[in-house]
């Protein structure tokens, strides 16, 4: 008795799994059901141009743009980076870690910094 138990204790997980699978099957059924319900059916003229960000297309379509803008976002995700990796390193240290995790975090910020100083010292942090 007590095998068959346990037997459906782990069957439960799967049961629950399955169970937000199927949820997630409907909801998206329902949604493209909805969609084919609704959606209007009729070709314009205006339905087939292009549309950008509320702007009209003039021109050839060829536009360049400023490379420092990517830099800005790889700035942005070796930050974002580092947060995610820091606030849960720093929940953990609350208990008690030992030197090593210390020194792989002082690396860790260490690079970092590097990376900080790098851009600095070329004027990618500068907002003028």
């Amino acid at each position: 008795m007590a095998s068959v138990l346990t037997r459906l204790r782990g069957v439960e997980a799967y049961v629950v799994a399955a169970a937000v699978l199927g949820v997630g099957v409907l909801l998206f059924v329902a949604a493209m059901a909805a969609r084919w319900l609704f959606a209007p059916r009729t070709r314009t003229v205006a339905s087939g141009t292009t549309y950008e960000s509320g702007v009209d297309p003039v021109g050839t379509g060829w536009a360049q743009t400023q490379v420092r803008y990517l830099v800005y976002a790889f700035l942005y995700v070796i930050f974002a980076v580092d947060a995610v990796y820091l606030f849960p390193w720093a929940l953990v240290a609350r208990g008690h870690l030992g030197r090593a995790s210390l020194v792989e975090v002082g690396v860790f910020i260490g690079i970092i910094l590097i990376g900080l100083a790098h851009a600095a010292r070329r004027g990618l942090l500068k907002w003028t």
